[in-house]
């Protein structure tokens, strides 16, 4: 058997309404229309479909089946749509997005996790920079969307909004030198061996710019590109690390301290360029806003 989408679109509307009159009018077709169109459906299965009453119509079990089957079709049908025209829409700029390398490690892949499942429509450019070129690209219309530190955002006049707390905390592995400690400052941890991230990260040199001058030097026994290999030598007991806290997953073989220093708090903040924000720009931006608040 071969059947119209249009159709079946009718036979469910009518079921769900439980009468031809109301059935044909939720699928904008005439009434005379609609009837012949059912019966031809009818007449093309070689038994009844409905039960005519007084006060309307149901389903018989054929019928049922019908509906239940032409439902499923047409979601089915529903979602093709959508697949195929991802592919066919007119192809637009993607939204740019900067961030430093703390906010890249987890906010930024949950945050592009939804947008990029809920908007196939729309494409992201992601790059990672430091808190001042990033401000810089939003400034020169280079990027649409920023996530920036708050102690390095200085008196721009681009809109902000608070993001999230990114505190400092000291790891190493489980049943270490950390075990039993609730807090901990810098100078007690560079006491220890330590692992750390490359002197080009923007956490690295955030450490260098705000520990004190006579501050001990620490040992690092290696430096790494990214938190995630940090983290990964940490838990093996390779050295203590010093690490956002909302970086960290929960892990049994890791001991988490928190850093006691002032400057181990920072803030994250979502800057907007200083332009008529996109519909794309718009639902990124609530994205990043609902992963930080996870």
């Amino acid at each position: 058997m071969r059947y119209d989408l249009d159709d079946l679109r009718l036979f469910v509307a009518v079921v769900a309404e439980g009468s031809i009159t109301a059935g044909a009018s939720a699928v904008h077709l005439s009434l005379p229309s609609a009837s012949a169109r059912v019966r031809a459906l009818e007449a093309q299965a070689g038994l009844p479909l409905l039960i005519r009453e007084r006060r309307g119509v149901r389903p018989t079990p054929a019928g049922t089946t019908l509906a239940r089957h032409a439902q499923a079709v047409l979601a089915e049908t529903t979602r093709l749509d959508s697949a195929v025209g991802s592919y066919t829409a007119p192809p637009s700029r993607p939204v740019v997005l900067v961030a430093g390398a703390s906010a890249m490690h987890r906010l930024v892949p949950l945050a592009l996790t939804g947008f990029l499942s809920a908007h196939p429509e729309y494409d992201v450019a992601v790059s990672e920079h430091r808190t001042p070129e990033s401000l810089r690209l939003l400034v020169e219309g280079q990027a649409d969307l920023g996530i920036v530190l708050h102690d390095e955002a200085g008196e721009t006049e681009l809109p902000i909004e608070p993001l999230s707390d990114d505190h400092l905390v000291v790891i190493g592995q489980a049943g270490g030198v950390l075990t039993g400690r609730s807090e901990m400052t810098y100078r007690e941890a560079a006491e220890h061996p330590m692992v750390g991230l490359s002197l080009d990260s923007s956490l690295r040199g955030w450490i260098d710019r705000h520990l004190a001058p006579n501050a001990p030097v620490a040992r690092y026994r290696t430096l790494v590109p990214d938190l995630h290999t940090l983290i990964t030598l940490a838990a093996a007991g390779a050295g203590l690390a010093v690490v956002p806290r909302r970086a960290v997953p929960e892990m049994p073989d890791l001991d988490i301290c928190p850093l006691q220093d002032s400057w181990s708090l920072r803030r994250h903040l979502l800057c907007r360029a200083a332009r008529e924000p996109t519909a794309a720009i718009t639902a990124l931006a609530d994205h990043i806003h609902r992963a930080a608040a996870r």
